[in-house]
């Protein structure tokens, strides 16, 4: 079967989203980029089923919110927003690297092909992931509203319902 034939398969599928925003800074009035995945989310036919904001870290409190959102069967997909740079509190990528039984490394090349194409060399300070854990898709983004609008609109809503269609299969 081809590409298109799956796509097509699975353009009925509806996922539920765990969005986890990673900032010491926002506040839910302010995390634009919560509200910016929400909001595409929800135009693309989906849900978000679990929602939290909370510092970068430590690391043990996220890596345990995570682990809740890989166990619960209401959740399909988790996208994460902040902690892929390089600072020192950014650590998101161990984190989430640690529940990888997959990596899509293609998606961290073409987010950071596209990132490069609006904002030049800085790109490349983008530790942006996808994979999946335990039969999950999970994706890492950067905090910024620019670089979620441009990972959700250009790869996760594109390939969402694909990659649940292949995961689901027996």
């Amino acid at each position: 079967m081809g590409y298109e034939e799956h796509q097509q398969q699975s353009q009925a599928i509806t996922c539920r989203f765990a969005v986890i925003t990673l900032s010491d800074t926002r506040t839910p009035e302010t995390d634009t980029s919560g509200q910016t995945i929400s909001r595409l989310l929800t135009e693309a036919g989906h849900r978000v089923g679990f929602y939290k904001l909370m510092p970068d870290d430590p690391v043990e409190q996220f890596s345990a919110v995570l682990e809740n959102c890989l166990v619960d069967h209401k959740i399909d997909a988790v996208v994460t927003n902040g902690g892929t740079g390089i600072a020192q509190r950014d650590l998101a990528v161990p984190a989430i690297e640690k529940f990888i039984d997959s990596p899509l490394p293609g998606f961290g090349e073409l987010f950071r092909m596209l990132s490069y194409e609006q904002i030049g060399s800085g790109a490349m300070a983008s530790r942006a992931l996808g994979g999946i854990a335990r039969r999950k898709p999970v994706f890492a983004l950067p905090g910024s509203t620019k670089a979620v609008e441009l990972a959700m609109t250009k790869l996760i809503l594109p390939e969402i319902r694909h990659l649940l269609g292949e995961l689901r299969k027996k």
